[in-house]
């Protein structure tokens, strides 16, 4: 068994329960400490994974890594994800309106005022900005992490979700300041812009394409390590608010699933929008959908 992948997994599902570390030691009769060790790859027994299994309310065979893995909370899908790209030397995406790992600073300082000022208009301020902040770490560590490792990274990104990006501005749906709220849509230009360079300049280790027509019906990632390959596949886009609770994220390392996302990813790629006619386009968008 894969004990650091297991004590990775355990991490992630844990997020995804909602129990605190101290409420899963004191259920698996263990203290916070060893709960801890596990987490970081210490050697776990089987029936100890059986256990933390039905703690969690998952199957053993989701801890060990086999199967299919299923996130309900954004926090938890994204620590996982975190997880995966640190194994990933390639990274191909499909669909969604940008690519967040190389996202600009206007995104990620948008983000964290709106979620800022929504956990501070909560009833529960505390616990809404505790959530805030986790997941502003968890992003940033994903943002930290393609620095260090740089990643070949190949995305497709949706004409339609861009244009809801451009016209709704960054975290959507959220009841915000006007103030905020241009400040979210200015982001959102910024974004687009900052595509539309990339597009002309491909970057070394960055190729970013535009599905022009009707993108797939949710996005996903192929994601290519030395021994492993895994899709991912989100209702959690990263300016999902760390309290919502519809929608379902997946991830999986099934050679049937890889290699099926391969082929549309590879179709879509050939079809796809790309270079200084892919930015033309960006910034049609733009000038319809964006913020004067």
């Amino acid at each position: 068994m894969r004990f650091a992948e297991i004590g990775q997994q355990l991490r992630a599902y844990r997020l995804e329960s909602g129990l605190r570390a101290e409420e899963i030691a004191a259920r698996l009769g263990v203290s916070r400490a060893a709960l801890y060790r596990y987490e970081k790859g210490e050697v776990i027994k089987l029936d100890t994974i059986r256990r933390l299994a039905e703690l969690l309310k998952i199957s053993p065979l989701s801890l060990l890594g086999i199967g299919v893995e299923y996130f309900g909370r954004p926090a938890a899908f994204q620590e996982r994800l975190r997880q995966v790209e640190e194994q990933a030397d390639q990274v191909l995406q499909v669909g969604g309106a940008l690519v967040y790992p190389v996202a600009t600073e206007a995104f990620d300082g948008a983000l964290a005022e709106a979620w800022t000022e929504l956990a501070d208009a909560s009833q529960d301020r505390l616990l809404a900005r505790t959530q805030a902040e986790q997941m502003l770490g968890l992003l940033a560590a994903r943002k930290k992490l393609q620095q260090s490792r740089k990643p070949n990274i190949i995305a497709i990104l949706g004409e339609p979700s861009i244009a809801r990006m451009l016209a709704e501005g960054i975290a959507p749906g959220l009841t915000l300041s006007d103030r905020s709220r241009m400040r979210c849509r200015l982001a959102a230009r910024a974004e687009a812009e900052a595509i539309a360079e990339h597009m002309e300049s491909v970057p070394i280790g960055l190729q970013i394409g535009l599905i022009s027509g009707s993108e797939p019906s949710g996005a996903f990632m192929v994601l290519r390590g030395r021994d492993r390959a895994h899709v991912v596949g989100s209702a959690f886009s990263p300016d999902a608010h760390p309290g919502a609770a519809c929608g379902v994220a997946f991830i999986t390392a099934a050679d049937e699933a890889v290699g099926t996302h391969q082929r549309v990813a590879e179709a879509a790629w050939r079809d796809a929008l790309k270079g200084s006619e892919a930015a033309a386009r960006i910034r049609a968008l733009i000038r319809e959908h964006g913020p004067i």
